[in-house]
């Protein structure tokens, strides 16, 4: 799963899916981040690394974007152009992924909600606005219960309070560590990401998705699943008092409409889109949203903006 996985286990691979050398290679040229400035690292206080961009003038209001498992800070590259119009953007690789370190074990969600506390005091950031999408999502949960005093508004994007039972994340986890390499379970991600019409033009973006999990080892991806397996955050999201607007997609089978509905009502004045898009609808259906983050967070946008001249 980006949490891609409730299906996730279904590996199957068709005969001509490319192979991990090519994807690979794919991986920089499908970037619009080609040609930036190499990411910047901080090392967390249990000794990580984690490579971290900032994109926008240093005056504006902070804006992290936190990411799915499997992908890097440059899945977010179609929005940031806009975004870092009126924000600092700031987006991070989780431990486990991308240019970020990968250490041994279990991960958690209290862990990962921490390694954004630590890049926050590393960067002198007070506050900051969370979009978060999938396992990005998770990690903006807890940090609405759990550090409301550093968020102003908070966006949770196709993710889920819960996605048990913990059994499932077991097997998907043994199964990796079978897996001679990451290929069937790209595959098996990119098959509940993106539409199948995507899948089939195999155009840049589905490239470079599909470069960046290839690109995962396979323990960041197993540490990771077994932070979304014993994460429950259904009744503590209820404390949540930031204000939230919650998105899904129409179409999404890893997390599901439901997921975000029981999310929207259970923090209290949250509000909820769906959007006709699968897992990933700022790949599929970039421009409703940016209008849908942009709108959400346009009383600090505009708060932010030079005034006209």
């Amino acid at each position: 799963m980006s949490l891609a996985f409730l299906p996730l286990l279904a590996f199957g691979v068709a005969a001509a899916s490319p192979s991990p050398d090519a994807a690979l290679a794919e991986l920089r040229p499908a970037s619009a981040s080609e040609g930036a400035a190499a990411p910047s690292h901080f090392v967390t206080g249990d000794g990580v690394r984690i490579a971290y961009r900032l994109d926008g003038a240093p005056d504006r209001p902070v804006l992290i974007l936190a990411n799915s498992i499997g992908t890097t800070l440059e899945m977010w590259d179609l929005q940031v152009p806009a975004l870092s119009k009126h924000f600092r953007v700031l987006r991070y690789d989780m431990r486990g992924h991308g240019g970020s370190g990968v250490p041994p074990g279990a991960y958690s969600i209290d862990r990962l909600g921490h390694d954004v506390l630590e890049l926050m005091d590393a960067l002198a950031i007070e506050r900051a606005h969370l979009l978060g999408l999938s396992l990005g999502g998770f990690v903006g949960q807890w940090l609405g219960v759990h550090a409301p005093e550093r968020i102003d508004r908070l966006i949770l994007s196709n993710t889920a309070a819960y996605l048990g039972p913990p059994r499932r994340w077991d097997e998907a986890i043994a199964a990796l560590r079978e897996a001679p390499d990451m290929a069937a379970t790209a595959e098996s991600f990119l098959a509940n990401w993106f539409p199948p019409q995507m899948l089939a033009e195999n155009g840049p973006r589905v490239r470079q998705f599909r470069g960046m999990l290839l690109a995962t080892e396979r323990q960041g991806l197993a540490g990771a699943w077994a932070a979304v397996r014993d994460a429950d955050l259904r009744r503590s999201i209820a404390l949540i008092e930031r204000p939230t607007l919650v998105i899904a997609g129409a179409h999404d089978t890893v997390t599901l409409p439901e997921h975000g509905e029981f999310i929207a009502a259970a923090v209290p004045g949250a509000t909820l889109e769906i959007l006709d898009a699968v897992h990933l609808p700022n790949i599929e259906r970039p421009d409703a949203y940016l209008r849908l983050v942009l709108d959400f967070l346009a009383p600090a946008r505009l708060a932010g903006d030079p005034p006209e001249r």
